[in-house]
């Protein structure tokens, strides 16, 4: 069965299908030896090379794996940092032939919920702005909120980019001048929660993103580890980008071992439990069913 060449290249996580039209047009893609142009079909057998290099067709929804990463603070989303510092991709599982592509990316600040998946498209259809999936953070403010603020961050703030609002904001409780609050956002803007608040002079000194759509960071995922996706939560966001789950692949022997081996890595130096921060004035936060929490 052949395909758009155009749609294998963006599965194969070298990016969005507009970016890979654009490389074609550009004469960077070759298939078989032969220039290709747009609106070539490609098959399993065919060659294919961009920039240079070798591209890996990968059929639709084979090998697909999608992992949980709990980020921890002081990490970067890029694979190599020229200053030298770690990044979300150290501590993820060994791939042959195939790479881990983030689904949108945290500043180095920011903790919590990162999606790596070796589907380009599933990736790109994640982060394409139309898809409008809300993102959800616990977030630590720092200042007195009023509920002017509250109206205007929920009403929509005019940033240096254009206007932002959140979706939601929920009391998360708190005393002194430190105060919680769960907020969503529909948007995956640079430092958009943070700016937010700021807006209304108050300051943000913890962040951490607690969920992307339908997946919840789980309690499992401790601090600097990561789990696969269990095939109900896999197909459930393949269904919310328009994505057939059927092929959705399951945990094999290999990912098992992954999950042995990072067990034994030492990740952070405290015990990380749930949603546990380095801090003692905040609630402990117990992930239920979606939409249900409970602290103590």
């Amino acid at each position: 069965m052949d395909e758009k060449l155009q749609k294998v290249l963006a599965r194969a996580g070298e990016g969005s299908r507009r970016e890979m039209e654009t490389c074609i047009r550009e004469g960077k893609v070759f298939v078989n030896g032969v220039l290709a142009t747009l609106g070539d079909r490609v098959q399993i057998t065919d060659v294919i090379e961009l920039n240079g290099h070798p591209v890996k067709f990968a059929e639709a929804g084979a090998n697909r794996r999608v992992i949980i990463y709990n980020k921890p603070e002081g990490e970067v989303c890029t694979r190599k940092d020229p200053e030298g510092r770690s990044t979300v991709f150290d501590r993820l599982p060994k791939l042959q032939g195939e790479r881990w592509i983030a689904v949108g990316r945290l500043d180095i600040n920011t903790s919590g919920l990162l999606l790596f998946t070796t589907d380009g498209e599933l990736a790109n259809r994640l982060m394409h702005p139309s898809t409008q999936i809300d993102r959800e953070y616990l977030v630590r403010v720092m200042g007195s909120v009023t509920d002017d603020n509250i109206s205007a961050l929920k009403k929509g703030v005019l940033l240096d980019d254009g206007m932002a609002k959140f979706t939601d904001i929920v009391d998360g409780g708190g005393e002194g001048i430190n105060h919680w609050y769960y907020v969503c956002v529909m948007e995956g803007r640079n430092r958009e929660v943070r700016r937010l608040w700021e807006s209304q002079g108050l300051k943000v000194n913890r962040l951490k993103r607690v969920r992307f759509g339908p997946v919840f960071l789980p309690s499992k995922a401790k601090v600097g580890c990561f789990v696969d996706m269990d095939e109900a939560e896999a197909n459930a966001l393949c269904e919310l980008v328009g994505i057939t789950p059927n092929d959705v692949k399951t945990k094999t022997q290999q990912q098992k071992v992954d999950a042995k081996r990072q067990k034994g890595k030492s990740v952070t130096a405290r015990k990380a439990k749930g949603f546990d921060w380095q801090s003692s004035d905040k609630p402990e936060f117990k992930p239920k069913k979606p939409g249900k929490r409970t602290f103590r």
